[in-house]
């Protein structure tokens, strides 16, 4: 058993920030990277020390493998954290790492290949007797044999690459007419993401909801569970919504997932942080879609109700320490739930936003949690995923952490660049959402219900005087026209009646 000293975070933004923490209360020294555009942010001096990637292209900086063990080794630090994204499901770099003698905080290399595989991964599943979504994983890929399969497995049927994930190389098809077209898609984006264009036919369920198991394994052969996340509120393959627990999970489902989710982990001897993730159908069988080898970005909603710290978990078993705890003595208390704030136009085809962020909000109440990678001043460019920060709340039941949550959001703006808080805000209040109505298609269902709603003049009136008090506060001169003018600017509104209560 070797004690890590140092931790070099492979990663940016929040994770990164996310990692510290947890790091600093373990006594380990933590070294952060940042590239020349990200010298502001803080994560670039967050650690004990901190290392510029320079500029360029990503594979120049976060996803230069052995510019990152370079630096590894330079420094002295023992281990490395992926965080999420970037090289976290790289078997390459799992094993670059181990050869280079340090410490992978994250699964063995087998286990990132064999899950990182659909094909091979869906093999294994069946091999395990975890029931998978009917479908092809074979290596015939020409297009006559693969309308034969689909006719076998029946329409609607789902086209997907086989060598990745987050919706990239992935189509629906309704009918076999619109088979070819839709696989000639998939297969172009795949190659362009992946390097292959390989791809899989699974059954179209068309009513699915997205459940996933966060497991936890050490390197002394015991597996755990810490309960399901739901994340099925998503727009175009992007979690947008995670709560714990599911309002559709019963009892009887939760041990029956919670179960087959062991027998993934222990069958494939699985190590550290891991989610496998299902579809629930609306006859309540669940099928395995995939395995995530990383932490998950909504991880905070499993810490929320567990009060257990992931990222910790993760260390002492990259120590070889055995987890402090039996499989019954994790509960699950109360409700938690997480929003992505992303800096995006929801109303304007969620094209991307850019520019300075002048001021973020912070949430006052008890129970609530904002992972954020930004500061007053930084600027937001497209140079990086968009997300913005995640705000997470908990409550004693899913009603109490929900309003909790849109109370929060509140006070949680970044004022001077668009984002989609509003938007959050309204699912939040949509009586479907109450309801616990929450499939896949939730966002597509309730379209025109998630429009925005036009202001009544009072509230034009409170904005318009919260501009004018914002702007003199900045030691700007602020006009009635302007004050006017910003309102109109929906994002900037919701920011601005952040300071209805000042």
């Amino acid at each position: 058993m070797k004690k890590i000293k140092k931790i070099l975070i492979a990663n940016r933004g929040e994770i990164a920030l996310r990692v510290i923490l947890t790091a600093r209360e373990m006594g380990i020294k933590t070294v952060t990277l940042y590239t020349d555009e990200e010298k502001s942010l803080p994560h670039s001096t967050a650690g004990d020390e901190s290392f510029c990637l320079g500029s360029g292209a990503l594979k120049d900086t976060y996803l230069n493998q052995q510019k990152i063990i370079d630096i590894a080794k330079a420094c002295g630090a023992d281990a490395i954290h992926p965080g999420y994204g970037f090289l976290s499901e790289k078997a390459s770099f799992a094993r670059l790492v181990g050869d280079s003698g340090l410490i992978f905080i994250g699964p063995t290399p087998e286990s990132i290949d064999l899950m990182g595989d659909k094909k091979r991964s869906k093999i294994k599943i069946q091999q395990l007797g975890v029931p998978s979504i009917p479908g092809y994983h074979g290596d015939n890929q020409e297009v006559i044999h693969l309308i034969s399969e689909a006719h076998k497995i029946g329409f609607p049927v789902l086209i997907k690459a086989s060598a990745g994930g987050g919706g990239k190389g992935m189509r629906i098809v309704e009918i076999e007419s619109e088979f070819q077209a839709a696989l000639e898609g998939a297969k172009r984006e795949s190659l362009n993401a992946f390097g292959d264009d390989t791809v899989l036919l699974e059954k179209y369920i068309t009513s699915p909801r997205h459940i996933e198991i966060q497991v936890m394994s050490d390197q002394h052969g015991n597996h755990f569970h810490l309960f399901e996340r739901e994340c099925s509120i998503q727009r175009r393959y992007q979690k947008i919504v995670e709560e714990s627990p599911s309002p559709a999970v019963t009892t009887e489902l939760r041990a029956r997932m919670t179960e087959a989710a062991i027998k993934i982990t222990s069958g494939i001897n699985y190590v550290g942080a891991g989610t496998i993730e299902l579809i629930l159908d609306t006859d309540g069988k669940f099928y395995f879609l995939e395995m995530n080898t990383r932490l998950q970005v909504e991880h905070p909603v499993t810490e929320m109700v567990t009060g257990l710290d992931l990222v910790q978990l993760q260390i002492l078993v990259a120590q070889g320490e055995k987890l402090p705890f039996k499989q019954d003595e994790i509960k699950q208390k109360g409700h938690a739930i997480e929003v992505r704030l992303y800096a995006e136009d929801p109303d304007n085809d969620f094209l991307p936003s850019i520019g300075q962020i002048k001021k973020i909000g912070k949430t006052s109440l008890r129970h609530t949690r904002l992972d954020c990678g930004y500061v007053d001043g930084n600027e937001v460019s497209i140079s990086f995923d968009p997300m913005l920060a995640k705000l997470i709340s908990w409550g004693e039941n899913r009603n109490m952490a929900a309003d909790k949550l849109d109370l929060a959001l509140n006070e949680v703006v970044f004022l001077g660049v668009k984002t989609n808080r509003d938007y959050l805000k309204r699912i939040l209040g949509l009586s479907e959402y109450r309801e616990g109505l929450t499939f896949t298609h939730f966002v597509k269902t309730y379209e025109e219900k998630l429009k925005p709603k036009k202001k009544s003049q009072e509230d034009r009136a409170l904005a318009i005087a919260a501009a004018i008090f914002n702007g003199k506060t900045n030691g700007q001169k602020t006009s009635l026209g302007s004050s006017l003018a910003a309102t109109e600017n929906l994002d900037v509104w919701n920011g601005l009646m952040g300071f209805r209560n000042i």
